[in-house]
């Protein structure tokens, strides 16, 4: 997923991304931080399960390794705990021979260096979950996720909920299970590979080779034997592009379409399926054989909530030890060997305060199942389904749900969900990432603008569309600047995609409209300002615009009723106030401009552009002393104002009092010396004054 590799492009340095120096550094990590335990000694369930078990000396016979669980008893016996994981007592019992005796630094320093070895291994999974499957015609894979797959490794190298498992030897049997588990997902994955070439027969070996790997994994630990239903998501859900969102909508409303899903018509996936399920009841039926009486006995100290009599209480407690999985993997700031013996109270009503940790629970789930059956960001539902996929399945018998397990909450169990989580903590650190960008960006470009740098806001502004191509609120923006900088029709594309996105975007449409005025479209540009007004119903800037389009058509009075509006909605609109009374002067109406102007200045006293427009008004209808105290009052507030000085010396020049016309002709010139008006008129005062001095002489 080349989008969630680029926002981690700044937490993950691209000097390790090689795959050799990746491996190189999740291996250096994984070991130093569990390389204190390689001096530990044997503790807890390691007595039983080495020490005191003959099976690892060499006067037992190999063959009875077949035929004795975990702790070296026979499985026929009505004591025995059942856990049949023959392939990792075998590796104790190479330990023992190699080590010469119970000496358990040898012992230590195997679990260390499987967790490094499942650790480098992790890469290739996460390359897969996060990229897909999809290969170039050469058959090399492409859409790596370099950097979203080494984060994910790094965060599992070092997880503290791995304690159990890597520090205490026992723990082996959850290592051995993982190592077996990724082979077998990535051995189903080389099918996929296989079968871009012409024939199917290495197809299938591949994916024979991964159910034999996953029943390696469950003569590790039971849980091995999940791998299978991870193998069927994937290939349902990635390769088979299964939406399942989609085929319940169209279950739901009968749509024929159902038919010609290719999922469902897909020959090769049903075969793999058909394999997949034959292996996996094959294993089941002989892993029940080799039990023989029947399923392990508990007891009630064993796992309290499993004996409750309500179904009730069990389901709560259930759920609420899945929640202390579930925050042992979020927050492991109080890890502990062994949960039994009273560690954990029973949940005897709803009305115990525990039950907020259920909620939480379940609220996080549904919104995440949520997003990733209904993200219409395919690469999105991947990644979030097989999160889940990867968290849930592996736990599955540790849950109770299918049969009572002898234990409270065991961290050792989280070792192989431990991966879905950092899969979708990684994703989360992408999305977090994207947004804090984008933010980041548009709040530069934002401070650059209202610096008056729009060369530089733009570049900013356009990096924030970049990481996040629906961000409406910066095309806006960017939009406004290149209309400022009359790149009008780029300035419509960004506006025009900012509406189509956020339709109700009341801001963009009015911008839309003015950039569509400018480029003369006068009919779209009151479509927009319509929109932008329904959308927003007090808009006073939105109709203050509309009432510059019907000015430019000639429209007055449809323009003078939009600026009422706006100075309806927002009495200190200086603008909308200026306007109107600009084109009631410009059309003659100077009666009705001069009440306009009185009005604007009663609600806005200080404004000085007012002032000046209504002097104008006042000049023409001859009321010189009303006009004169307005224009003064106009330069005292704003003295640098060439236009006000001029204006008030064509007052002074209709008045009769040339000498103060000269004055301010003068000064408008020193302020804009380029005023064609202003020089004509002072040109025009001066010839006056020099026949009157020739009259004079």
């Amino acid at each position: 997923m080349a989008e969630l590799d680029a926002d981690l492009d700044h937490i993950i340095p691209s000097s390790v991304l090689p795959p050799f120096w990746a491996k190189l550094v999740v291996g250096f990590v994984s070991l130093v931080c569990f390389a204190r335990s390689y001096d530990g000694d044997f503790v807890f369930d390691d007595s039983e399960a080495i020490v005191n078990n003959k099976d690892l000396q060499s006067d037992t016979p190999l063959g009875d390794l077949w035929h004795h669980d975990f702790w070296g008893s026979r499985l026929s016996s009505n004591t025995s705990h059942k856990s049949y994981r023959p392939l990792t007592v075998l590796t104790f019992r190479i330990n023992y021979y190699l080590s010469g005796g119970f000496y358990p630094v040898g012992f230590h320093v195997v679990n260390i260096l499987l967790h490094g070895g499942i650790s480098i291994l992790m890469l290739d999974v996460f390359s897969v979950l996060f990229g897909g499957l999809q290969y170039t015609s050469r058959g090399r894979r492409v859409h790596l996720a370099p950097r979203a797959s080494l984060l994910a490794a790094l965060l599992f190298a070092v997880h503290p909920v791995h304690t159990e498992c890597v520090a205490g030897v026992v723990g082996r049997a959850d290592l051995l299970c993982a190592l077996f588990f990724l082979l077998s997902f990535l051995g189903y994955c080389q099918a996929f590979k296989e079968s871009n070439k012409e024939g199917t027969h290495s197809s299938t070996l591949w994916v024979l080779l991964s159910i034999f790997l996953g029943a390696v994994a469950m003569l590790c630990k039971e849980q091995g034997i999940t791998v299978l239903g991870l193998n069927a998501v994937f290939d349902i859900l990635v390769i088979g592009k299964f939406n399942i969102l989609e085929t319940v909508q169209k279950v739901l409303h009968k749509d024929k379409s159902l038919e010609n899903i290719g999922a469902l018509r897909n020959g090769g996936l049903l075969f793999r399926m058909t394999l997949l399920t034959f292996g996996g009841t094959g294993m089941l039926y002989v892993r029940w054989k080799i039990m023989g009486t029947g399923p392990p006995a508990f007891t009630e100290v064993d796992n309290p909530a499993s004996f409750a009599d309500s179904m009730l209480v069990r389901a709560i407690n259930y759920n609420y030890y899945y929640s202390l999985n579930a925050w042992l993997l979020l927050c492991p700031w109080w890890l502990c060997f062994d949960w039994s013996m009273g560690c954990i109270p029973l949940i005897k009503s709803v009305g115990d305060c525990r039950v907020i940790a259920l909620a939480a629970l379940w609220l996080c789930l549904i919104g995440l199942i949520f997003q990733a059956l209904c993200s219409e960001d395919s690469c999105k539902r991947r990644i979030l389904t097989l999160g889940l996929g990867f968290l849930v399945i592996p736990f599955l018998p540790a849950s109770n749900l299918f049969f009572r397990v002898g234990f409270v909450v065991a961290e050792r169990v989280l070792y192989l969900p431990s991966a879905g989580y950092c899969m979708l903590l990684t994703f989360g650190f992408g999305v977090l990432s994207r947004h804090t960008k984008k933010k980041v960006h548009y709040n530069i470009g934002k401070n650059l603008a209202d610096q008056g740098n729009q060369t530089a806001a733009i570049r900013y502004y356009r990096e924030a569309v970049r990481l996040n191509p629906k961000y409406v609120h910066a095309m806006n923006n960017l939009g406004n600047i290149l209309k400022e900088r009359n790149e009008l029709r780029e300035a419509e594309e960004l506006l025009s995609l900012a509406v189509q996105i956020q339709p109700d975007f009341a801001a963009a449409w009015m911008n839309l409209g003015i950039v569509q005025n400018s480029l003369k479209r006068f009919e779209a540009a009151e479509q927009s300002y319509r929109t932008a007004i329904k959308h927003r119903r007090k808009y006073p800037d939105c109709y203050y615009n509309l009432g510059r389009l019907y000015a430019d058509l000639n429209r007055h009075v449809d323009a003078l009723n939009a600026w009422r509006n706006a100075t309806v909605l927002k009495p200190e609109h200086s603008l909308a106030w200026n306007n109107m009374i600009i084109l009631l002067d410009n059309t003659g109406n100077l009666a009705q401009a001069e009440a306009v102007g009185r009005e604007a200045l009663e609600l806005i006293p200080n404004d000085h552009s007012l002032m000046f427009s209504l002097a104008n008004v006042l000049g023409k209808s001859q009321k010189y002393k009303e006009s004169e105290a307005l224009f003064l009052k106009a330069i005292k507030a704003n003295p640098n104002v060439a236009s006000y000085h001029g204006n008030l010396a064509v007052l002074y020049h209709r008045w009769g009092h040339l000498d103060s016309a000269k004055k301010h002709y003068e000064i408008s010139l020193q302020l804009d010396p380029v005023a064609a008006g202003t020089k004509e008129n002072y040109r025009l005062l001066r010839r006056k004054l020099e026949q009157m001095q020739k009259k004079d002489v």
